[in-house]
């Protein structure tokens, strides 16, 4: 996983409700068992026609949103089931934020666990983020804060030791490796009681 303290970003929005996993990811591309790749999967039956062209009108297909690392969602983002390659998908894709007035608590687990940073707002500062698409924002994931380009900032709930990962650019794995010295003491040093 890459460190990250701050982020900024012109912002992609995508405003539906209710995004489900299997539309950020169908199932049938749950065979994947890397995250390489699995951008090509990301929203494709939104992205893509029948042909695999391009829809042109689909926000991540718009002209610089490939360049964009934060996603702009409608309500009740990543709902439906608890598949990891969906925050996967979205990584890969360059995404490194999801914003939304509620995002699914699984999803958002899966993305903690994986470098993408789930930041729930308010519904006023998400309605004024779904009307201005493409504006620059910060997500300060060490302050927890959204920087608005209005001069607002809005605090933002992040789970401490997500937080701490996501700093020191490690997974759950990386933090027990950075620890395995005083993890092998603890264990020399304990006593077992028959």
């Amino acid at each position: 996983m890459e460190k990250m303290t701050q982020l900024t970003s012109t912002t992609t929005v995508l405003a539906i409700d209710d995004v489900d996993t299997d539309q950020i990811v169908p199932a049938r591309y749950l065979t994947a068992t890397t995250r390489d790749g699995i951008a090509d999967a990301l929203f494709v039956d939104w992205r893509l026609d029948a042909n695999g062209n391009e829809i042109a009108d689909f926000p991540l297909n718009q002209p610089g949103a490939a360049d964009r690392r934060i996603l702009v969602a409608g309500r009740n983002f990543g709902c439906g089931s608890s598949r990891e390659h969906a925050p996967w998908a979205l990584h890969d894709f360059g995404i490194r934020a999801v914003i939304s007035s509620e995002i699914a608590d699984i999803f958002r687990n899966n993305s903690l666990k994986n470098g993408l940073v789930p930041v729930v707002v308010d519904t006023e500062t998400h309605r004024w983020l779904l009307d201005n698409p493409g504006v620059e924002v910060t997500v300060d994931v060490e302050a927890r804060e959204l920087h608005l380009p209005t001069g607002k900032t809005v605090g933002f709930p992040i789970e401490p030791f997500a937080r701490h990962c996501i700093l020191e650019g490690v997974d759950q794995t990386g933090f027990l490796m950075q620890n395995l010295e005083n993890i092998v003491k603890f264990e020399q040093n304990r006593s077992w009681q028959p």
